[in-house]
C-alpha cells in the first residue's frame, strides 16, 4: 500500500487557477452576505486549500469517515470559509446554499468548523492554537493505530498509513499551547504530520511586529521539525507549484515532523483591503467586493458566481476519491487476509465493542482496607490493560504520582529514544509538562478513532487544561481526564497545589462527567462505567474527569449502584437496628464520605435516624429516572448534610433551604492533610452538628 498523493506532480491548469480565484469570490460573498466573519485569510489561503484537497490529500468525498484517509485540520478556525468552501467543491455535502446561509441559525457553516456537525469537519477549531494540538493527537493515535494492527509493516505499505495536515495562523503559533504540543511532535518525531503556517503578519490589532519579533522557523527547527519555506509569486500570491513541492519534500521526511511557512497577503487581491487587520475579520464592503471581482475577472453584479466547469473540475474529487479507495480497499483486504486475528480485532475496535469477558478483569478490594483512590485507579488501569489493547495513555509528567502507568516495559517513544522501554508503538505516553497540550493531544487522538486514551495530572492543574477540556465536552470525545490529588488532603504542599474551587468548576462545563469516588470499589465501578459509556452500544459519548485522592481512604464493601453516580451506601436504622426512614441524609463525596459514615454512627447513637448518600458523579445521577433519583434522595426529607472538601456551590440545590453544606469557601495551608482537615472543619463531628441543625431547621 502506498501512500503517495492522488496526483504525484502537479497538474494546474487554467480552470485550477479559475477554482482558486472562485474561492476567494465566494469567502468574500459568504461574509458579505452575513455582515460579519473573516474573508482574508480565506482570500489568501485559496490556493494552499486548494492545493491539499484537489491535489495532495488522500480522501474520499463519499465516505468523510474512511479509516485510510488523510486528516485535514483548520486550527485557524476563524477562516472556517477556508474549509467550508473545498468541502463544497470537493462533493463533501455542502451545497452553495450552504455557504449563501453562513453563520446564521440552524446552517451547517456555523462560524467556527464544529465535529460532527458538518461532514467533512475533522474537529471543532476556534480557540486558536488548538487544532496544532489536535493534529498533533491524531499522528500519535495514527502511530498507535498501526502499532496495534500492521506494526511489521514497511513505512509507507500498511493500510494504516496516512498524513494529518494542519493549517495554522500567526495566532495559533502565538499561543502557549501550540509550542508545548509542537515541542511534543519533534520529540515524538512524529513524520506523518505536516502543518503549514498561513505566515501574513497581520492580527486582529494590527502588523504582528506589535507582538511579535521571534525567528518562528528557527523555534521550529529547535523543536526538531524539518522546516521549509514556500516564497509567493511575483504579485504576492501564493504559487501552489512552490507548495506542492514543499509538501511532496515533507511527505519524504518520514523521522521529523515538517512545517511549511507559506509567507501570504491577507486578503489577496482586494485593492484596498489586502495586507490590512481590518480584512481579518469584517466584511470587505459592497465596493471593495465588486473592485476585487473586476482584478479576478468576475462580474461584479453576480454574487456567489461558480461555473459549471469549474464545479465539475473540483467535483472530479468525488472520482478520485473513488479510485483512491479502491486501491487502499484492495491492500486492506490483503491485510485482512494475511493477519485475521488482527482483522478480527480492528473490527470490534472500529465498532465500538469491548473484548468480551472484560469486565471480569477489574480488581475487587478488601473492605475496610484503607487504600489511596489514585492508587485504585493505577491498579485497575494495569488490569484493564492486559485485556484492552486499544486503551492507552499517561500523564503530564507525575505518573508515579498519578499511578497512570499501564505498562512499566512499554513507552510511546520512537525507536532511537534512549530508554529502554523506548517503543514507536508503546503503551505508555509520557506527555511532559504540558497540562494544556496533553488535553488537547488526547481530543486529537479520540478524535482520530480506533484508539482509547486517558491522561493524569493534578486536579488543580486542571485550570491549565480548561479550554481544551471544554472542548471535549463540546464534542462528545471518549477522553478521560486521572485528576489526583484532589483535596486539602494532599497536605504539605499548600494552597497552590491544594484545589478548592475546581470540582464545582469543572461541573459547570456541560457535557463533562465529573466523577469522585468514595473508595477503591467505587473506583472500579467508576472505570467500568466510563469505559461502557465509550462504546457505540451506548449512544453519544462524553468525557469523564476522575477526581482521585492522595491519601488512604477507608473501603466499603463494592456497589454497582456508583454507576448511577448517586446510592445509598448506608441506610437509616431505627432503634431496634431494622432500616427505618431517614430523619436525615448526609451526602458525601470522595474522601469525605467516610466523614458522612462516621457522622452517622453519632446521630445513629442519638436515636437520629441517618442515611449515607456516596454520589460520586452528579452529572450520572441526574441522567436517572426521577424515581431513582427520588429514592434516594427523598424530597420529604427536608434535613440534609452535602460534605465535601471544596466550595459548596455544586450542593445547594441537593441540600435546599432546610440543608447545610461542609465546605471549604478558602484556600488551603502547607501541613498534613489530617491536620488540615481538622482544623478546617472536616471531622465528622462538624457533620453531626451540621445534620443537628438541618434537623432543627426542617422542623420549623
Amino acid at each position: 500500500m502506498s501512500i503517495k498523493p492522488t496526483t504525484t506532480d502537479l497538474e494546474w491548469t487554467a480552470v485550477d487557477e479559475r477554482a482558486v480565484d472562485t474561492v476567494r469570490v465566494l469567502a468574500m460573498d459568504s461574509v458579505q452576505k452575513v455582515g460579519n466573519g473573516h474573508p482574508g485569510t480565506a482570500m489568501s489561503l485559496a490556493p494552499a486549500a486548494y492545493t491539499l484537497f484537489q491535489k495532495v490529500m488522500r480522501h474520499d468525498p463519499a465516505d468523510a469517515d474512511w479509516t485510510g484517509r488523510d486528516r485535514f485540520v483548520l486550527s485557524a478556525g476563524h477562516s472556517s470559509l477556508t474549509l467550508y468552501i473545498q468541502l463544497y467543491l470537493a462533493g463533501f455535502g455542502l451545497e452553495l446554499d450552504d455557504l449563501k446561509a453562513f453563520r446564521t441559525w440552524g446552517s451547517k457553516t456555523p462560524g467556527h468548523p464544529e465535529y460532527g456537525h458538518t461532514t467533512g469537519v475533522e474537529t471543532t477549531t476556534g480557540p486558536l492554537g488548538q487544532g496544532v494540538a489536535n493534529a498533533v493527537g491524531m499522528a500519535m493515535a495514527a502511530r498507535y493505530e498501526r502499532g496495534l494492527f500492521d506494526p511489521e509493516a514497511a513505512p509507507g505499505t500498511s493500510p494504516f498509513d496516512h498524513f494529518v495536515y494542519a493549517v495554522a495562523g500567526d495566532g495559533c503559533l502565538q499561543e502557549g499551547i501550540s509550542a508545548e504540543a509542537s515541542s511534543l511532535a519533534g520529540h515524538q518525531q512524529l513524520g506523518n504530520l505536516i502543518m503549514l503556517w498561513d505566515d501574513n503578519h497581520i492580527s486582529i490589532e494590527g502588523d504582528t511586529e506589535t507582538a511579535i519579533s521571534e525567528d518562528t522557523m528557527k523555534r521550529y527547527e529547535a523543536y526538531g521539525w524539518h522546516v521549509q519555506r514556500v516564497e509567493p509569486k511575483e504579485n504576492g500570491d501564493l504559487d501552489p507549484a512552490a507548495l506542492h513541492a514543499a509538501i511532496e519534500a515533507a511527505r519524504a521526511e518520514t523521522r521529523r515532523p515538517s512545517f511549511i511557512a507559506m509567507r501570504s497577503i491577507i486578503a489577496w487581491p482586494a485593492p484596498h483591503a489586502q495586507n490590512t487587520e481590518a480584512a481579518h475579520g469584517s466584511a470587505l464592503g459592497e465596493e471593495e467586493v465588486a473592485a476585487t471581482k473586476r482584478v479576478m475577472g468576475f462580474d461584479p453584479e453576480q454574487h456567489f458566481e461558480v461555473s459549471d466547469e469549474v464545479l465539475a473540475h473540483t467535483r472530479g474529487a468525488l472520482d478520485r476519491g473513488r479510485e483512491v479507495r479502491a486501491e487502499w480497499e484492495k491492500a486492506y483486504a490483503a491485510w485482512r487476509t494475511a493477519n485475521p486475528q488482527r482483522a478480527a480485532e480492528f473490527d470490534r475496535i472500529r465498532a465500538g465493542e469491548l473484548p468480551t469477558g472484560w469486565e471480569e478483569k477489574l480488581p475487587e478490594f478488601e473492605t475496610g482496607k484503607g487504600v489511596a483512590t489514585r492508587a485504585a485507579s493505577g491498579k485497575i488501569l494495569q488490569a484493564l490493560g492486559a485485556v484492552v489493547p486499544e486503551l492507552w495513555g499517561g500523564s503530564a509528567d507525575l505518573a508515579g504520582s498519578n499511578n497512570t502507568t499501564i505498562d512499566k516495559t512499554s513507552s510511546f517513544l520512537p525507536a532511537d529514544n534512549p530508554l529502554p522501554e523506548a517503543d514507536p508503538y508503546g503503551r505508555t505516553v509520557h506527555f511532559g509538562i504540558r497540562e494544556h497540550a496533553m488535553a488537547a493531544v488526547m481530543n486529537g487522538i479520540a478524535l482520530h478513532g480506533n484508539t482509547r486514551i486517558y491522561g493524569g495530572t493534578f486536579l488543580v492543574f486542571s485550570d491549565y487544561m480548561r479550554n481544551a477540556v471544554r472542548l471535549s465536552a463540546l464534542m462528545h470525545l471518549p477522553v478521560t481526564y486521572v485528576w489526583t490529588h484532589d483535596s486539602i488532603g494532599l497536605g504539605e504542599d499548600g494552597p497552590t497545589h491544594q484545589p478548592v474551587e475546581h470540582l464545582a468548576s469543572l461541573r459547570a462545563i456541560p457535557g463533562l462527567n465529573v466523577v469522585r469516588p468514595a473508595d477503591a470499589n467505587e473506583t472500579a465501578v467508576a472505570w467500568r462505567e466510563i469505559l461502557r459509556r465509550y462504546t457505540k452500544e451506548f449512544g453519544v459519548g462524553a468525557p469523564h474527569g476522575l477526581a482521585l485522592t492522595r491519601q488512604g481512604v477507608p473501603t466499603y464493601e463494592r456497589n454497582e449502584d456508583a454507576a448511577k453516580g448517586g446510592y445509598v451506601l448506608f441506610e437509616a436504622e431505627g432503634s431496634d437496628g431494622a432500616a427505618a426512614a431517614p430523619q436525615v441524609v448526609l451526602i458525601g463525596t470522595g474522601s469525605e464520605v467516610q466523614l458522612a459514615v462516621a457522622a452517622r454512627e453519632q446521630l445513629q447513637a442519638e436515636g437520629v435516624p441517618t442515611r449515607v448518600v456516596s454520589m460520586p458523579s452528579v452529572e450520572w445521577f441526574e441522567e436517572q429516572e426521577q424515581v431513582y433519583r427520588d429514592a434516594v434522595l427523598p424530597p420529604s426529607v427536608k434535613a440534609r448534610v452535602a460534605v465535601e472538601a471544596g466550595i459548596g456551590l455544586t450542593w445547594h440545590r441537593y441540600v435546599g433551604d432546610a440543608g447545610r453544606i461542609v465546605s471549604l469557601e478558602h484556600f488551603g495551608a502547607s501541613a498534613d492533610g489530617k491536620v488540615l482537615f481538622r482544623e478546617f472543619g472536616f471531622t465528622p463531628e462538624a457533620v453531626a452538628a451540621a445534620a443537628r441543625d438541618s434537623v432543627a431547621a426542617a422542623a420549623r
